[in-house]
């Protein structure tokens, strides 16, 4: 690669700039992309860890339970939705199994898969955690000048996340051109 390439492309730790600009090349805006998001979600899991502390939980317990509030779901298919391994779902699912703050049901779609749904004492705990929640997310979404503002961040984070699924196959592999 040319010494005027390197420079082109954003390494860790180089935040010269963080906004990027008309011109940037494509692996630039990748890179630069990659290590805001990385920065976002450091500190949306500290966050988390911050708001769940008080009941009792941690911010992967909480995204856990809050995953099976609406319905019961599969350790897989709280994978899928969060994005991260079966394995590290099944290990924070049994210990709110273990806790009595979630539950394994029957899956009538899959006799081994069982559906994990939360209890009364989860559902209270995730609810302790709610003026919290709501608080921060007021302020945050005053920080971004309204909800309009917040709802195109969130409307184009799940733009990036699709894009990003779209180019990877069934085994995660990503598709060259």
């Amino acid at each position: 690669m040319s010494e005027s390439a390197e420079r082109e492309v954003a390494q860790p730790g180089d935040n010269e700039r963080d906004v990027a600009e008309p011109g940037d090349s494509a692996p630039a805006l990748l890179s630069r992309t990659a290590l805001a998001v990385f920065r976002l979600g450091g500190q949306f899991l500290a966050v988390s860890e911050r708001l769940a502390r008080p009941v009792g939980l941690t911010a992967a317990r909480w995204q856990v339970l809050g995953a099976v509030l609406g319905e019961p779901l599969s350790v897989a298919q709280i994978a899928r939705v969060m994005g991260i391994t079966r394995q590290s779902v099944q290990r924070v699912a049994d210990l709110l199994v273990a806790d009595g703050l979630a539950e394994y049901r029957p899956n009538p779609a899959h006799r081994r898969a069982k559906l994990l749904a939360p209890t009364a004492e989860g559902r209270a705990a995730v609810g302790a955690i709610s003026p919290g929640h709501r608080g921060f997310a007021g302020q945050l979404c005053e920080q971004l000048g309204g909800e309009a503002e917040f709802a195109a961040v969130a409307d184009a984070l799940r733009r990036l996340s699709e894009a990003v699924e779209a180019l990877e196959d069934q085994h995660g592999q990503i598709r060259n051109r």
